[in-house]
């Protein structure tokens, strides 16, 4: 029977394990899919992927330059390629891969993800990727060229 929530009169069903499952699983599907797919074409081959806007307008190096050849080098276990190619998209695929599996973990218990990132959270993200990009971008920061 479903449980009756008496502020709102709303009937919310009961979900069980696979239901609770099912989103992460497809965020996995779409992700494996999508690094499968990087993995099989390389995009250190010249015309599979369009080129990075503002390196062909600047010549600077943006902070998704190299991630391509970076989830390539991964997907291959070429792990000092992968960061070569881009560090900090290494540390977000490893970023991701913890989330998820907290992800599956709390939706296995019934309980919502619940990160509770605050402004100062996403002000500490941004700042790291600014300072990633402008040091990528600098003469001392060549070894961050992807």
């Amino acid at each position: 029977m479903p449980d009756v929530n008496a502020d709102s009169q709303q009937v919310a069903p009961r979900t069980g394990l696979l239901g609770r499952l099912a989103v992460p699983g497809g965020v996995l599907a779409v992700v494996a899919g999508a690094f499968a797919y990087v993995g099989t074409v390389d995009p250190n081959e010249p015309g599979h992927y369009p080129v990075c806007p503002l390196y062909r307008l600047t010549g600077l190096y943006c902070p998704g330059c190299g991630g391509l050849r970076s989830a390539h080098a991964f997907v291959h276990g070429d792990f000092p390629a992968a960061l070569q190619d881009n560090a900090m998209a290494v540390v977000g695929y490893l970023a991701l891969a913890v989330l998820w599996t907290v992800w599956v973990v709390r939706a296995a218990r019934g309980r919502p993800l619940g990160l509770g990132l605050g402004p100062v959270h996403l002000w500490t993200l941004g700042t790291l990727l600014l300072v990633f990009t402008v040091v990528r971008n600098l003469p001392f920061g060549g070894w961050l060229h992807p």
